[in-house]
């Protein structure tokens, strides 16, 4: 077995250090002085939970980095980890009018880093819980990004939330999950501590089904969430695939995020098989963790590949390599990986591929990482809630509007329903299954958040029941020019 520690702590804590560093007060000033402040703000558009964008730069801009936090926050409770882990350049940042004029888009994921993480390592309260308890409460099944933005809007809706987590700590993939230089556990466990902050009681180690029956909950509570994401990464369905060097993606980014990184074993050449940012985290991670070779297989083609550029750019930087049009037929091995046959492929005409005839040839390799997605928790659900309505790929029917399911008490967000998204997805749906619940127990509905306007983003409290963009000549004129 081939195995090992590759890299000393030095090296390990210099070679998965953060991509980009956190912003100097004098950088951040000088990149939110860039910002237009734009009266129907796009980038708001384009963020899933509606962050006043224009509003919290503009309060870094003016020294106010509490503020900026507080506006930040009040949108996205995971605003710390969606500004390092957001694919910013396909959503705020892709909608940024700057690129319109052939400028670089305001770097907002890293001005949002900058004003979030000064409330968080300064121990700055900006959220609070409701002033008044409406005497209900929800149990939430599941502590990632779906269920602690779901906890979040009901604590401060005024009502008692307590999420089920069956890991010894909660965060869900934010935790244990994504690659380290991008978001560290320390990080995501503080975001839990601001959850907790609002009242949310986190019960870790605690699986449903199991230590408490889906059946107690119903009945002691009003309202039940379900965020229980995905499951285990599908199969290959090849022979060898149970050798004892042949990892899940997740499963072998979980060990970095709890262990040492000086004590996380990798092979001296990995192969990964699969194109999504799953598989970069994980072929990226083994490159800098020591392997000498770190390569991603993949059965189409260079422009089908799931991943997002910027992250196909990053493991390229890394010196990782590429498979295209390949396909595993078997992991080679006598009780230890010593290799993988592929098999070429090629377009079969109907959106799939098929397999080129004798094109099998052997690639020596002494580990195995399977990024091939994830399953869809169709058995679980089956047994929890015998009657919840999934579609035919094993996804959670539920109402998009209040994310309310055919079991009335019933609420969902999250991969279980989108199949695997962004963790600002995950919050939006918590989000707004907070809000649905509201509607179904207190016969309220909660508005917003509002988008931003010239007059918001100057600093005009936003939120308190302005529905629509509302345009103040005088002031636009005084602040923007003519």
């Amino acid at each position: 077995m081939n195995l090992k520690p590759r890299v000393t702590a030095e090296q390990a804590a210099e070679n998965l250090a953060e991509i980009e560093p956190k912003y100097t007060p004098q950088e951040a000033k000088v990149e939110a002085d860039r910002c237009l402040y734009c009266f129907d703000a796009p980038c708001i558009m384009a963020c899933p939970t509606g962050i006043d964008i224009p509003g919290f730069i503009k309060k870094i801009a003016n020294h106010n980095l509490t503020g900026s936090a507080r506006t930040i926050l009040e949108s996205n409770v995971l605003g710390a980890s969606c500004a390092r882990v957001c694919p910013t350049s396909v959503l705020c940042e892709g909608a940024c009018v700057m690129l319109d004029r052939d400028k670089q888009p305001i770097k907002i994921g890293r001005l949002q880093r900058y004003a979030v993480d000064h409330v968080m390592d300064n121990d700055i309260q900006v959220l609070k819980p409701a002033a008044k308890k409406l005497g209900k409460k929800v149990a939430l099944v599941g502590g990632g990004p779906a269920s602690l933005g779901c906890a979040a809007e009901l604590a401060r809706l005024g009502y008692d939330a307590t999420i089920y987590e069956k890991k010894p700590e909660a965060g869900g993939l934010n935790t244990y999950g994504i690659a380290y230089y991008k978001l560290t556990p320390e990080v995501s466990l503080k975001e839990v501590e601001l959850v907790k902050s609002l009242g949310v009681e986190i019960k870790t180690g605690v699986e449903v089904g199991k230590d408490v029956t889906m059946e107690d909950l119903l009945a002691s509570h009003d309202a039940v969430f379900l965020g229980i994401g995905l499951g285990h990464t599908y199969r290959l369905d090849v022979p060898g695939e149970d050798l004892p060097e042949v990892f899940e993606a997740l499963e072998f980014i979980e060990e970095i995020h709890t262990k040492p990184l000086d004590q996380v074993a990798v092979g001296a050449r990995v192969v990964v098989i699969g194109c999504g940012n799953t598989a970069i985290d994980a072929v990226t991670q083994a490159k800098r963790l020591g392997a000498d070779d770190a390569k991603i297989v993949y059965r189409r083609g260079e422009n089908d590949m799931p991943a997002y550029s910027y992250e196909y750019d990053i493991a390229k930087k890394d010196g990782c390599s590429f498979l295209f049009h390949a396909l595993p037929v078997e992991i080679l091995g006598q009780g230890h990986v010593t290799g993988i046959r592929l098999a070429r492929t090629e377009p079969d005409g109907k959106g799939g591929v098929k397999v080129v005839a004798g094109s099998e040839f052997d690639l020596p390799c002494d580990m195995v990482i399977k990024a091939l997605g994830q399953e869809k928790q169709v058995n679980l659900l089956n047994k929890l809630l015998p009657g919840l309505e999934l579609d035919r790929s094993g996804k959670i029917v539920c109402d998009p509007a209040t994310m309310q399911t055919n079991l009335p008490k019933v609420f969902t967000g999250g991969d279980a329903i989108n199949g695997g998204r962004e963790v600002v997805n995950a919050v939006a749906d918590g989000k707004k299954a907070a809000r649905g619940i509201h509607r179904a127990l207190a016969g309220e509905t909660v508005e917003g958040p509002v988008q931003a306007t010239r007059l918001g983003a100057i600093g005009k409290p936003t939120g308190s029941g302005f529905d629509k963009p509302v345009r103040v000549p005088e002031l636009e004129q005084a602040f923007f020019g003519a």
